[in-house]
């Protein structure tokens, strides 16, 4: 288990019934990195691998 892993951990097991719109995270991802500049490097991979997630499939059917 990654030290990251009790993290995600708690988001699910605290707003894991909710639901929220990709728009909302975006926000929050902002606010974040607003906050917490040093993470601004991280954040953006994060977000560029889930807007990319869907690219991976289209390029095993090539």
């Amino acid at each position: 288990m990654y030290f990251t892993d009790r993290g995600i951990e708690e988001l699910e097991n605290r707003r894991g019934e909710e639901e929220v719109t990709l728009g909302w995270v975006a926000d929050q991802l902002r606010t974040f990195v607003d906050l917490n500049p040093d993470f601004e490097v991280p954040v953006e991979r994060l977000a560029t691998w889930l807007a990319r997630l869907d690219d991976e499939d289209d390029e095993d059917d090539e």
